[in-house]
């Protein structure tokens, strides 16, 4: 029986696991090929805080960087990531699935299902490194990439010991407050706050030994992928990750659980607040229907929460950071291939608003707020299908059509929100740092960014309408992103193919340079006719289609 937890958890779960491991692998190909090309000796003058962050040494080469920027910054990030969400999940998740009730109707304590969802969450971390670590190994045999002394099972091992401790944190905090959106937020925040404190602090006179009262100091000390295990410092984590259990156990020993799904939500505590309560009520609509698009932003309120907390925490900090940057950038940029470049959109990032769309809105805020919307547009239709859901929705006095309104209604108010708090990351990173960024320039940018990730949430609405299946709607939409990036960066490198760019969503976000030259309304138009046509092919599909009612 205390298998049975263990190992449903573990089968839920092993598909994020291995794609995110396997995502990190082509990452470290790709860079791994691409250092292998580029004079090294532009990043030997980088600034030291820059080095510092990167995971990058004084003498780098092809393997060191890789790993160092890749597999030591990158990678641990996400293996923490997909812990803490584990370690969210565990009890908090399964309160506010209403569920946890079904666990302990069984004959098992509240002790064993939470030392099962200990160990599902070691093992799975455990997987994938262990995954990592073999693609870390195959990939300089791929490319004929000498890794010279690179120590990289120490590296993995204190991977994995900084994942177990953010996953066991965040489990802790959940099972004492019975909150997922709280315990993977506050410890999401931890997490990036200790990642940037730790490669800026030492830099900092006065704050030098600040640094220390962070993990992943310990984590990074002694740089075990050239120095090997670090047993002090891993013994340290390791003795932290114990008492969190521990912590873990009484909290849940001594809390009474909510076994209905009866946990406030956003949207409750809106309601309850007396400036907002009849924005809210209106918003909502009946008593009967006001739970559709609504609850739809309660259901991903933990997403949208972390993704919003990255895009206006890591935007505010690019702008300091952006004064840690001097000449040297031209120099490091101008050695890059031209593919590379592509990818980043062609940014000057000797320049402020280059820098901001290279580092931030050329990759990682379209993947955040597409993933956002993409989730939302996919479990719309076609979850609730999987989850026998649909039909005591429909036995409401409301049609098809409603349905897919409000569920579209709630994933665009999901966009706009990632896009208001890129918009005000940014705009406080430009006035922290002093940079003179133009307002007008930022709000285009952003929302510009709104309406791709609209585009594509509406694109998995569509696929999801017309399916049925959430894994269609889901891989299609993310495969269809992935190939329209590359092809946007790479179609106009040649001079054939470069009107092709025009039939990517992509074409229509950067290509104007909204950050210098403000709105591109024509690019604007295109997005939202995009996303509209889309939104009308999924209500086509969804009012003709037969409803799967058994999962």
């Amino acid at each position: 029986m205390l298998a049975n937890v263990f190992t449903k958890t573990v089968l839920d779960r092993w598909k994020g696991v291995a794609i995110a491991a396997g995502s990190l692998g082509l990452m470290l190909l790709f860079g791994m090929a691409v250092y292998r090309d580029v004079d090294l000796s532009v990043y030997s003058n980088l600034p030291e805080a820059m080095r510092s962050l990167m995971n990058i040494g004084e003498n780098a080469d092809a393997s060191g960087l890789a790993y160092g920027a890749i597999y030591s910054s990158y990678g641990a990030l996400t293996l923490a990531s997909l812990a803490l969400s584990m370690g969210a999940a565990s009890i908090a998740g399964e309160e506010r699935n209403g569920t946890i009730g079904l666990l302990l109707g069984n004959p098992r304590s509240r002790t064993q299902v939470l030392l099962s969802k200990m160990a599902s969450t070691v093992v799975l971390v455990a997987a994938g490194t262990l995954l990592l670590w073999g693609l870390g190994r195959v990939v300089p045999e791929i490319l004929s990439v000498d890794i010279g002394g690179r120590q990289i099972e120490a590296l993995m091992v204190h991977m994995f010991v900084i994942a177990l401790f953010h996953g066991f944190l965040a489990l802790a905090i959940g099972a004492w407050t019975g909150k997922r959106g709280l315990a993977s937020g506050a410890t999401a925040g931890f997490m990036v706050l200790s990642f940037f404190a730790v490669g800026l602090l030492p830099f900092v006179e006065g704050f030098e030994s600040v640094a220390k009262v962070f993990p992943w100091h310990y984590y990074e000390a002694g740089t075990p992928l050239v120095n090997g295990i670090q047993w002090g410092n891993l013994g340290l984590l390791l003795g932290l990750s114990a008492v969190l259990g521990a912590v873990a156990l009484v909290g849940l020993e001594r809390r009474d659980l909510r076994g209905h799904g009866v946990a406030v939500t956003l949207i409750d505590r809106l309601r309850e607040n007396r400036f907002t309560k009849k924005v809210i009520e209106r918003l909502a609509g009946s008593a009967r229907v006001s739970s559709v698009s609504a609850k739809a932003l309660s259901d991903h309120q933990t997403l949208l929460i972390s993704v919003g907390y990255i895009a206006l925490l890591m935007s505010a900090v690019m702008g300091p950071f952006f004064l840690l940057i001097d000449d040297v950038l031209k120099d490091f940029v101008d050695q890059l291939p031209e593919g590379l470049l592509a990818m980043v959109g062609y940014a000057d990032m000797s320049t402020p608003e280059g820098w901001f769309q290279g580092e931030m809105f050329s990759l990682t805020l379209p993947i955040a707020a597409i993933a956002v919307t993409a989730v939302m547009g996919s479990k719309a239709l076609a979850g609730e299908e999987a989850n026998r859901t649909m039909g005591l929705l429909l036995t409401n006095p409301i049609g098809r059509t409603r349905v897919l309104f409000e569920k579209t209604t709630a994933m665009v108010i999901a966009a706009v929100v990632v896009g208001i708090l890129s918009f005000v990351g940014t705009a406080l990173g430009s006035l922290i740092a002093g940079l003179g960024m133009s307002m007008a320039g930022i709000a285009a940018t952003c929302v510009l960014l709104t309406l791709l990730s609209i585009v594509f949430g509406a694109l998995a609405l569509a696929l999801g309408a017309a399916t049925g299946r959430t894994r269609i709607a889901m891989f299609g939409t993310a495969g269809l992103a992935l190939a329209f990036l590359v092809l946007n960066a790479y179609l106009p490198l040649s001079d054939s193919l470069a009107g092709l760019a025009r039939w990517t969503p992509f074409y229509y976000y950067l290509t104007s340079d909204p950050f210098n030259t403000g709105m591109h309304w024509g690019h604007a138009g295109v997005l939202a006719a995009i996303a509209v046509v889309l939104i009308g092919v999924a209500v086509f599909a969804f009012e003709r289609r037969d409803l799967r009612q058994t999962g």
